[in-house]
């Protein structure tokens, strides 16, 4: 795990270099889709030689991905919630303009999630509750669907879009929706002052790196 980890860390600075050239275009969006790519299930097309998502999830129960381990505040479930949100919001909302893939379709029913936010502001309490109802196949699902959301958004960015600022009125629409509580909207401010080539680069891709390392650790203290 650590090599591939550190060969993703130096791809990463590699794609940041790329996304602020307009004549390497093409080789930014490709390794954007494979830095992504492994950061999700090996379901995903361009999860190629590893898959994190897969390397961290796999061996552990359902039990274990509910739990929070003694001395923690989150479970594993709650991290990989709280980065297929982050992502689908952004990525679909943000990026592409269009509705977030949560509200289509019966995720909500597939998910029995007690919450709809991307979870930044909840209580050790709603932590609790949230991982103990979460269903963990119908999370993986939607996780992957994300990534495969994301995918497609990637592949249709040209030159121009990269450089683009996201949309103020999607922004408030994501407070509207509850997608992001008020309590959370630092987060909101914080993608409103960035263009969409710093989103691919955070939360697209370093975000999931960020919480999956999280997940890691919870997963070794699951017994």
């Amino acid at each position: 795990m650590q090599s591939n980890r550190q060969n993703w860390n130096n791809r990463q600075k590699r794609l940041r270099s790329l996304l602020g050239s307009s004549k390497h275009h093409s080789e930014a969006i490709d390794l954007c889709l494979e830095q992504h790519g492994v950061l999700h299930s090996s379901k995903l097309p361009t999860s190629i030689h590893w898959s994190f998502e897969d390397e961290v999830l796999n061996d552990m129960t359902e039990d274990q991905i509910h739990r929070i381990p003694k001395n923690h505040d989150r479970s594993v479930a709650w991290e990989i919630w709280h980065i297929a949100r982050i992502e689908d919001i952004t990525m679909n909302m943000l990026i592409a303009g269009k509705p977030q893939l949560f509200v289509q379709g019966d995720w909500v029913e597939r998910l029995r999630s007690p919450v709809r936010d991307t979870g930044n502001a909840m209580t050790p309490r709603e932590v609790t509750e949230f991982s103990e109802k979460i269903d963990i196949k119908g999370l993986r699902a939607y996780r992957l669907a994300v990534g495969q959301c994301t995918q497609k958004i990637v592949r249709s960015l040209d030159v121009q879009s990269l450089k683009r600022r996201v949309n103020a009125e999607q922004l408030q629409l994501m407070l509207d929706q509850g997608a992001v509580v008020q309590e959370a909207r630092g987060i909101v401010e914080y993608w409103a002052k960035r263009t969409i080539a710093e989103l691919l680069l955070m939360p697209a891709t370093r975000h999931n790196m960020v919480h999956l390392n999280r997940a890691a650790r919870l997963k070794q203290r699951r017994q």
